[in-house]
């Protein structure tokens, strides 16, 4: 079962195929600290935590960085307006995120700050400006020349010049209205950094192409974010990367989550409609609000209503105590040498389900799909398997709910690794996976090695025309 993305760039589905398998890098743009996070930016973080789960379940090692802009305009407005230091608006407001992630179990490998990496910014600015695609104005900022790279628009599919025009404040200084800031020159109270081109600070966008690449390499896997960051946020990151490493695609995968609604409208600052995400699990727990904020398809809008949310919270509960019965159950349980007919079609249920929710998850990772199969699932428990007495049904439901939980992290207290494989058995079990991946993509020397280097250790595989299986030489 292959992995299909649809990428930003193109806007088509593509195979899923990392530059290095099974190692994926993975970039998504952070927040920027000057007020409390909200579920708009809890959907793209507890998003991309479950692609990156998922990944995991079928194999795949993620590195998933994602950095926070701890210097930007709306931090010092904030501070100006609240009276008090920048770097205490950003402390403030960057716990409150942290707490967040936390809450929706989040996983980040690496948070990288701004303000940490200015020597590593300004050298990648003049690498910019040696290879042409940058210039000093006279005030000292520099402007990366959009001009310089044809292939401006095409993330966004902004192909008109007119839509390119940015910072409309610093036109009088560029060369074209549509240029954009690496570099900003010092203003009187701002903080700022020294330079080559004078004291300043860093521009939006050049930040994120230095960190990614400072930790993920000159060519990134995936790279995510909202899709309010597409055009001009993502464009621009596109452009000066692929200058500056001469590289084409520097990303291979751009993907974005849709807009968080509030009855059917956008949420925004304008609208006064923002919801705060320590608000939302006031009122509605953790565990339910993850499930809610991955109840959709990445790309299509997601609304905060009542109703979705009292059916995440009624699946969430579900979902704990299936996994409450059954682990119980298990314990004083013995295991099953035979299956009567009844039991062999509840089995073969489980499987159908178990394997139409990775189909959905492997199709763009359609999140709506697969949490459909997941209602299913606590459906055929309380219809089929509370009744059953067999110990395989029993046993194979809680591999379900452990493979459920990869992703949806609402059981961890509860469940664990299935307990007849041990862990032993389960990295087995994803070996096997792994080198099914590579025999359908026709990769046999690796195939063989990961073979021939088993039966050393003494398990033999068996391949099979739809599967492989693995039983320990000797026995």
């Amino acid at each position: 079962m292959f992995i299909r993305v649809r990428n930003t760039l193109g806007r088509r589905l593509e195979l899923f195929e990392p530059v290095k398998p099974p190692f994926v890098s993975m970039y998504v743009c952070g927040p920027t600290p000057y007020d409390y996070t909200h579920i708009g930016h809890a959907r793209t973080f507890a998003v991309f935590d479950a692609i990156k789960r998922y990944l995991g379940l079928r194999g795949f090692s993620v590195y998933h960085v994602q950095n926070i802009t701890d210097i930007d305009d709306k931090i010092i407005n904030r501070a100006r307006e609240e009276g008090r230091g920048w770097e205490e608006v950003v402390e403030e407001y960057t716990r409150d995120y942290m707490q967040m992630l936390e809450a929706l179990k989040v996983r980040i490998d690496l948070h990288p700050r701004v303000t940490a990496h200015i020597r590593d910014i300004i050298e990648f600015i003049q690498g910019l400006i040696d290879k042409g695609y940058a210039y000093v104005a006279e005030s000292g900022s520099v402007y990366f020349d959009v001009d310089k790279f044809p292939d401006y628009g095409r993330l966004s599919g902004n192909l008109s010049r007119e839509a390119w025009r940015q910072e409309e404040e610093f036109l009088r200084e560029k060369r074209s209205p549509y240029d954009f800031a690496l570099w900003k020159a010092a203003k009187p109270g701002e903080p700022s950094w020294d330079s080559p081109w004078g004291r300043g600070r860093p521009g939006w966008h050049i930040e994120c192409s230095v960190m990614s690449s400072r930790y993920l390499g000159s060519g990134i896997d995936i790279h995510g974010g909202g899709v309010d960051l597409v055009f001009p946020h993502h464009e621009n990151e596109r452009a000066q990367s692929e200058s500056y490493f001469n590289t084409r695609p520097w990303v291979k995968y751009w993907l974005h989550t849709s807009y968080l609604t509030i009855g059917g409208e956008k949420m925004s600052k304008s609208l006064g409609n923002i919801i705060p995400f320590k608000d939302a699990q006031s009122r509605w727990g953790s565990g339910p609000l993850r499930l809610w904020l991955l109840s959709a398809h990445y790309r299509s809008n997601l609304d905060y209503n009542e109703q979705g949310l009292e059916q995440s919270l009624r699946l969430y509960e579900r979902l704990r105590d299936i996994a409450s019965r059954v682990t119980r159950r298990l314990e004083r349980g013995e295991p099953t040498h035979y299956l009567d007919s009844r039991g062999l079609e509840v089995l073969r249920s489980l499987k159908a389900i178990q394997s139409s929710w990775h189909e959905a998850l492997s199709d763009d990772f359609n999140l709506g799909l697969a949490m459909r199969w997941v209602w299913e699932f606590t459906n055929t428990y309380y219809r089929d398997v509370e009744a059953s007495e067999s110990h395989s049904v029993l046993l194979y439901t809680y591999r379900v709910l452990y493979e459920l939980n990869r992703v949806y992290a609402v059981i961890d207290d509860i469940i664990e690794a299935p307990k007849a494989l041990g862990i032993e058995g389960d990295l087995l079990e994803l070996i096997v996976q792994v080198r099914s991946e590579l025999r359908a993509r026709r990769m046999y020397d690796l195939s063989d090695a990961i073979r021939d280097r088993l039966s050393k250790l003494g398990i033999k595989l068996v391949d099979y025309k739809d599967r492989t299986e693995w039983v320990r030489e000797g026995r």
